[in-house]
């Protein structure tokens, strides 16, 4: 099944792992996590989160990790070349990483624009909350400056994909992962020099068992799916770009271990920093847009640390939106048969259109709603709720169901050359495990459940 003639590879063990882990690390690591684990049990949340993410995630990623290299192709070609009927899963990948990639352009957008006002000093000018939160919401209904932000981050995405494999994707994650860790890192200890910090980080790790109930598993499951980047086509489309003697489960684990690092990390710069000035603390864009810039503000130096923590933003974003650009650019420079160049052109086009329709959307075209969402909302609710799930549920179903054994067992083996002793437990939990999850997960979000 080795069709790489003349098709891109990565380098090393470590560009592998690089690489994939730029996908799974995203904004929601940043401020997505580190709230869901405070607010459900903190130590508590975290032991059973690590838990779903080695029951569910790990072998999600594997198994999309094996039909991505068996195929060497993109995310459609690979479903198709293994079982025709199934190449709708690669289109579901395809249509998912257009999608999220419409408002995932925009807030990447958000957090370029306040990197460059936390360098030019312009953020520091306001002291109170409410001034920040009334900067936000006037700029993110301005017509046109959150386009323009938006379009220099579709810019500077494109010219990455553009490089190819080895020079653009390959490059980008050998430079901007490590730099990722080491602003974490930084960060963590400016962090928790700040009076008040132990309070934060008694939120985060001090496992509180009351706050655990039922639906904290389900909230734990959903978090390890989503923040893996499993489900949409990216792991498959990187993976058709892996050696033949990449270890698709090590380098899947150490994916793993990496992504859930940048979220506790996360975790430890941003809650010391909220309780040392006693806010409560929030999630999702009010607490990366409104709650911190206030806080950095009353630091000393604060232009500096609140630059760093937007540059911290910007490259978890655009090692995501490089994933996600990829998937479509690749399957329409392979199935399309067009110029890897003309694909990229296409790709990022298409995207612009749709994120500067996104943004508008919270603003100039406010009245434009679909089930009465705005059409950012609904981008957002349609990949999350409906199509990763499906991805995810029907890359199990193919894996575990219809997937030749010959070619699975040749993959997770590197053909017989290492050895797998619980392979039994792999497709049990690819087979039965995983596919209840995410039903449950899918019927949960739409509220059936």
């Amino acid at each position: 099944m080795h069709h790489s003639h003349g098709r891109a590879t990565l380098g090393g063990k470590l560009s592998a792992v690089l690489v994939a882990a730029g996908s799974s690390v995203g904004l929601g690591n940043i401020w997505r996590f580190p709230y869901v684990a405070g607010d459900n049990g903190g130590g508590a949340f975290l032991v059973i989160y690590i838990l779903c993410v080695l029951l569910l995630g790990l072998p999600i990623m594997v198994a999309e990790f094996s039909v991505g290299r068996a195929s060497h192709r993109n995310a459609v070609g690979a479903y198709r070349a293994l079982a025709p009927k199934w190449s709708f899963l690669g289109y579901n990948g395809v249509v998912a990483a257009f999608l999220i990639l419409g408002f995932y352009f925009v807030v990447s957008g958000w957090t370029a624009e306040y990197m460059v006002h936390s360098v030019t000093g312009s953020l520091a000018r306001y002291t109170t909350a409410d001034e920040y939160k009334s900067v936000f919401e006037n700029f993110i209904q301005n017509p046109w400056r959150p386009v323009l932000y938006t379009a220099l981050f579709v810019l500077a995405t494109h010219f990455v994909i553009a490089m190819g494999v080895q020079k653009g994707i390959e490059r980008s994650a050998k430079v901007l992962m490590p730099l990722l860790f080491v602003i974490l890192i930084a960060l963590s200890i400016h962090s928790l020099l700040m009076p008040g910090g132990e309070e934060g980080l008694r939120f985060l790790f001090r496992p509180d068992f009351s706050k655990v109930t039922p639906s904290t598993v389900l909230v734990a499951l959903g978090q390890a799916f989503f923040s893996l980047s499993i489900g949409i086509g990216t792991m498959v489309t990187y993976a058709s770009y892996f050696n033949p003697d990449t270890n698709l489960r090590h380098t899947a684990l150490n994916v793993t271990i990496l992504d859930t690092l940048v979220a506790v990390l996360a975790g430890v710069v941003i809650f010391p920093a909220v309780f040392s000035v006693g806010i409560e603390p929030s999630s999702g864009p009010s607490l990366v847009f409104i709650t911190l810039p206030g806080i950095f503000n009353s630091m000393p130096l604060s232009m500096v640390w609140s630059s760093v923590f937007f540059l911290l933003l910007v490259v978890a974003a655009l090692t995501s939106t490089i994933s996600l650009h990829e998937v479509i650019t690749a399957y329409m420079h392979e199935e399309w048969h067009m110029s890897r160049r003309a694909a990229a052109w296409s790709t990022t086009g298409a995207c612009m259109a749709l994120a500067a329709v996104a943004s508008l959307s919270l603003g100039v075209l406010k009245g434009w709603n679909i089930f009465g969402l705005t059409i950012f909302d609904s981008l957002d609710y349609l990949t999350a709720n409906i199509l990763l799930p499906a991805g995810g549920f029907f890359t199990c179903i193919f894996v575990g169901w219809r997937l030749d054994r010959k070619i699975l067992k040749a993959e997770i083996s590197n053909n017989g050359t290492l050895k797998f002793r619980i392979y039994g437990v792999f497709i049990f939990l690819v087979r039965y495990v995983c596919p209840a999850v995410l039903l449950l997960i899918f019927l949960d979000n739409l509220g059936l459940f």
